[in-house]
């Protein structure tokens, strides 16, 4: 199957549903049947699925997509390098479109977020960082960030959540003018709790205004939050496309703002930020193979990319992409919420008490004092979820997360197998 093949129907389907507010029945008539075969393991293994903030569904489409990459490998050698380009740029321009990010070329292919955060640390001029991030950060995050503090290669303050276990956007900005830090680094919705963090751009500002640039993990607001990251202004954006837009392991990006990119060749000096995770697909004119007694680099995003990229895990993300971009992000959002409240209605008549955050991402909670225990046991009731430990507390979170494919009798029935497990506790 080719991009545009896919592009259309996905269109088509989309169409279908017509315009404003989305509705159930016409989401399982439409857009269903293209996730026929995920549906078809649920039915067979009675199981409901309510870790899509976890791992996203993939559609029926990606295997052939995947296969179409594979497939000009194999009858075009090394002619076939000229498509597999071509789809990461369509890859960039979807991303780009979902950030409202002005341009494509300056989103760069990370294979996760981790990646990203490294290249931007890198790429400061400091050998020794003072950065300012938060307790609340993704386990990966939090263990660069601890990594190069513990190597002296950053001196790094965590800002602790408060006594509910939510991060105050007041907390942050006092670290920020306490501590001038060259880095500021924080979630636009936090992955244990999903909280979505409010006054995100007077935290921005406030770095901005101390000489601090900000590395945005968005991760749990990619394709939940109908946000303008450009508009935001956070100097860099990290996330990925494993979770909401159902992209599959690898498929993480950078976003740079065009603050910080060239419009000509960029000859790095010791007082800027130049990437230092490189490669050659970086380099001036990558394909002339000219070596110059000076490193220049690509003119914008292009000086940020690295050597030859993993280009099946484009074909393999595009079409969660393209379905996220098609429907758009605010009918998705109000349909998700929605989903949402419906599922904290059906579990109160179950007699268990949902946490419903006032601003929030993609997923609900219940508070737990085992958590690993009691998803193992929710496992075998066939209802798949997760759990994380709450913030700076011995307690944990259940993590509950309807989607599309979730109707709402599956959701009831959700509903009543947790009750039953809670209640047996």
């Amino acid at each position: 199957m080719e991009i545009d093949q896919a592009q259309r129907i996905i269109s088509d389907a989309a169409a279908k549903l017509g315009a404003g507010e989305l509705s159930e029945h016409a989401v399982v008539e439409h857009l269903h049947p293209l996730f026929s075969r995920v549906l078809a393991r649920n039915k067979n293994t009675d199981e409901i699925y309510l870790a899509n903030h976890s791992l996203g569904r993939p559609m029926d489409m990606v295997s052939d997509l995947v296969q179409g990459a594979l497939d000009g490998w194999y009858e075009r050698l090394d002619g076939v390098w000229e498509e597999w380009i071509a789809a990461r740029d369509r890859y960039r321009a979807e991303i780009a479109r979902l950030l409202c990010w002005p341009d494509e070329r300056a989103v760069v292919p990370k294979s996760s977020a981790a990646q990203g955060l490294r290249a931007v640390l890198n790429a400061m001029p400091d050998t020794k960082l003072r950065i300012v991030s938060t307790e609340c950060e993704f386990d990966s995050i939090d263990f660069v960030l601890r990594v190069y503090h513990e190597k002296s290669r950053a001196a790094v303050d965590w800002v602790r959540p408060d006594v509910d276990g939510l991060m105050q956007p007041d907390a942050m900005i006092h670290a920020i003018e306490t501590k001038k830090p060259q880095v500021v680094v924080l979630s636009a919705v936090c992955f244990a709790s999903g909280q979505a963090m409010q006054s995100l751009g007077e935290i921005i500002e406030s770095a901005h205004r101390n000489n601090a640039v900000v590395v945005l993990d968005a991760y749990h607001a990619f394709g939940v939050l109908p946000i303008d990251f450009h508009a935001l202004g956070a100097d860099f954006v990290i996330a990925g496309n494993y979770k909401y837009t159902r992209g599959g392991a690898g498929a993480c990006f950078l976003a740079i703002h065009p603050r910080h990119l060239s419009e000509s060749a960029m000859v790095p000096t010791p007082d800027s930020i130049a990437p230092l995770d490189t490669g050659w697909f970086a380099k001036l004119d990558t394909f002339s193979y000219a070596r110059h007694d000076s490193v220049m680099y690509a003119v914008g995003g292009n000086a940020w990319l690295e050597a030859t990229p993993p280009v099946l895990t484009y074909y393999q993300a595009l079409a969660g992409l393209m379905l996220t971009n098609t429907i758009g992000v605010d009918r998705l959002r109000q349909y998700s919420l929605k989903q949402q409240v419906f599922l904290a209605r059906s579990l109160s008549a179950m007699g268990v008490t949902p946490r419903l955050l006032e601003h929030r991402g993609g997923y609900i909670l219940i508070e737990d004092l085992d958590g690993a225990s009691t998803i193992a046991r929710l496992k075998d009731a066939g209802v798949n979820a997760d759990a994380r430990p709450q913030p700076d507390s011995d307690n944990w979170l259940i993590r509950l997360c309807p989607d599309l494919l979730n109707t709402s009798a599956e959701l009831e029935e959700a509903a009543d197998r947790i009750g039953r497990v809670l209640s047996s506790a």
